[in-house]
């Protein structure tokens, strides 16, 4: 029996509308709303890991020393530049003296005069002591008046003032003399150690006060980074603990070294916490002063415990936990957090138990509701 136009109209129309209901209903299930979210997935496993901590710094100079001016007074010559090395006692440059040469010639003069001094008092005492003997010998036979006797022990007296007051006056000379060769050795400038030269802030010709610094130098044996740690992060961050050091001028390159100290002092602004890391062996070559450095802090390991990546913790509210997996539906799972890695590991001291199973990545945010896909990498299960 054939059909009629109509009818053969109306099933093409409503084979259409299946095929259209069918293929939205798929799309419903497949990608829509009702679809199943894809995710990764892993399994908590229990190990040890080993915490670090990192940190940014700067390169200093442990020991840094100045060379200046003793006195007011011109620099006369400078033989030093930025970035050369000098030694300890090396002289590396002199300021003028100005007259401390005349100075020195008309003290030297001066003992001269009171050497002579010196001599004719030690002449005068000499002859007062011989006439006081003399004098007493003969007051004794009284051949002399009593009177006579107490002149010449006067005049022993003034004789013997006469002659110390002249060596006093020969050690002054003296002292003067030694305190000016002193100020004219002070008039060179010498390095106290081996360094190199960081700063020069005088030229020759410069007036410079007492005590202004003129070179700046530091010792490269002693090169040490100041950094700062987060303080969330520092428990059990202490002395001798081994780093690894990368410059910003080197970032391919990982050097070694240790935290010498902890500073006692933490910056209550940025609430970090300060430590001191040295080198192990001075670097090649030399880094620059104040350049930044990353610095990662080794810990001890730990004991084994619950492990889970740091991808899977997640919040809800005020709560911390993770996406338990139980029948392929996602449950809410409230976690103590223990200690944590720089690749990523996080322990788990409460909440979960070896071996369960929990979401790590997700394609959305996840609700109890929803069914879950897992799959080894989303990206690929969206082409």
């Amino acid at each position: 029996m054939m059909l009629s136009a109509s009818k053969r109209r109306m099933m093409s129309i409503i084979f259409v509308i299946s095929v259209l209901v069918a293929l939205l209903i798929y799309v419903a299930l497949r990608t829509g709303p009702l679809a199943p979210v894809i995710v990764t997935a892993t399994t908590v496993q229990s190990r040890s890991i080993t915490p670090a901590v990192f940190g940014i710094g700067t390169i200093e100079a442990r020991y840094t020393y100045k060379v200046g001016a003793i006195t007011t007074s011109k620099l006369k010559r400078l033989d030093v530049n930025v970035g050369d090395a000098v030694h300890e006692k090396q002289v590396i440059g002199l300021m003028d003296s100005v007259d401390i040469d005349e100075r020195i010639h008309a003290q030297q003069a001066n003992r001269q005069r009171i050497e002579a001094i010196m001599r004719e008092s030690t002449a005068r005492q000499r002859y007062a002591q011989n006439q006081a003997r003399h004098y007493e010998t003969l007051f004794l036979t009284h051949a002399v008046s009593e009177d006579a006797l107490r002149a010449k022990n006067l005049e022993l007296e003034v004789a013997n003032a006469t002659a110390a007051a002249t060596k006093a006056d020969f050690s002054r000379i003296n002292a003067d003399i030694e305190a000016l060769n002193l100020l004219k050795a002070n008039f060179q400038l010498i390095a106290s150690a081996d360094g190199i030269v960081t700063a020069r802030t005088a030229e020759v010709g410069t007036t410079l006060l007492a005590g202004q610094p003129i070179i700046e130098f530091i010792d490269p044996q002693t090169l040490w980074i100041n950094v700062r740690f987060d303080q969330v992060n520092i428990s059990g961050l202490r002395a001798k603990l081994p780093a690894h050091i990368v410059l910003r001028s080197h970032k391919n390159q990982i050097l070694t070294g240790q935290i010498l100290r902890i500073e006692p002092k933490a910056d209550t602004i940025t609430e970090e916490a300060m430590a001191k890391v040295i080198f192990d062996s001075p670097p090649s070559p030399l880094p620059l002063i104040g350049e930044l450095a990353e610095v990662t802090i080794h810990l001890p390991p730990l004991p084994a415990a619950l492990v889970v990546p740091n991808a899977a913790i997640q919040r809800q509210g005020e709560q911390v936990g993770v996406w338990k997996i139980i029948e392929n539906k996602p449950h809410f799972v409230a976690v103590t957090l223990g200690e944590a890695t720089l690749d990523g590991d996080v322990q788990i001291m409460k909440g979960l138990t070896l071996g369960d199973h929990i979401v790590v990545y997700s394609e959305k945010a996840l609700l109890p509701r929803h069914e879950l896909r897992i799959v080894k990498s989303i990206p690929e299960a969206l082409k």
